[in-house]
């Protein structure tokens, strides 16, 4: 029988095909359909989501409690938020960034280092843990959305530059549009980002006596999370940050969140209980 880690393995190979098909897909100027490329992470998608439903019915709670299980859930949150903008066609070319990132956090995930044996079950638990994962989960899958938005806003702007003809007759969306995206996801990110933090601190504050939060870093580097994106949105709106200035800085904060997720969430006493 196939465990959870043997069907995560599975979504990391689509995940590969799907990447080099996305290769395929950007030395074409994205002018061929990209139906196929979402159609390959849709099942990836299905044995991703089999790795951490088996995972969590044999752990009984949600599984983001070591690096392995922080990295599946992660990502499987960035596909799935893919997924749900990828029903619109003009969207689907997300894919073509979505699909290296997925294989590369995958193959870092399947070390096995990272996934120690289980001691006791941990006790933060229930519904509002839950709902504080998922969503602070969905809200960086938002923003690493935002940051590949941004990285076709730069693209875009490259071919424009040097006059190439596939810049005008690519399936991608033109700048304007681009650039609107990488500003939607950002404040949907920081919507879910605030929810998020506000019903992990009713649970913390519902059990005194279990959590210690002041001087987590996990909590820390949440709340700075929050105000580099807020500070982004609001030098958008109140101070004319656009175009690649704005497209760059999208970027430069999902890559620090994506360094520094895992790091922190492992130094963290309440998210290693």
């Amino acid at each position: 029988m196939l465990t959870d880690r043997n069907y995560f393995l599975l979504a990391v190979l689509i995940y590969a095909l799907s990447t080099v098909y996305s290769v395929f897909l950007w030395r074409k100027g994205f002018r061929r359909d990209d139906f196929a490329n979402y159609l390959l992470l849709v099942l990836g998608f299905a044995g991703h989501t089999t790795a951490i439903f088996m995972r969590g019915h044999d752990l009984k709670h949600c599984p983001v409690y070591n690096t392995y299980e922080a990295c599946t859930f992660f990502t499987w949150f960035i596909l799935l938020a893919y997924l749900a903008i990828g029903l619109w066609p003009r969207f689907r070319f997300l894919g073509v960034f979505i699909a290296p990132v997925m294989l590369g956090i995958g193959v870092f995930a399947l070390m096995p280092t990272l996934d120690p044996p289980h001691g006791p079950t941990p006790q933060f638990t229930g519904a509002l843990q839950s709902t504080h994962a998922s969503l602070s989960l969905l809200a960086y899958a938002a923003f690493g959305l935002s940051c590949a938005a941004g990285l076709m806003f730069l693209t875009q702007e490259k071919n424009l530059k040097q006059h190439k003809v596939n810049a005008l007759l690519s399936l991608l969306p033109p700048m304007q549009r681009l650039e609107a995206a990488v500003s939607r996801l950002m404040v949907a990110g920081l919507a879910l980002l605030t929810i998020g933090l506000v019903t992990g601190a009713v649970y913390l504050r519902e059990n005194p006596d279990q959590f210690q939060p002041r001087g987590d870093l996990k909590i820390i580097w949440s709340v700075v999370v929050w105000f580099i994106y807020a500070g982004l949105l609001v030098a958008r709106w109140k101070f004319g940050l656009r175009g690649r200035r704005f497209a760059l800085a999208a970027i430069g904060s999902f890559i620090f969140v994506a360094l520094t997720f895992w790091g922190t969430n492992l130094l963290s006493p309440i998210h290693n209980r």
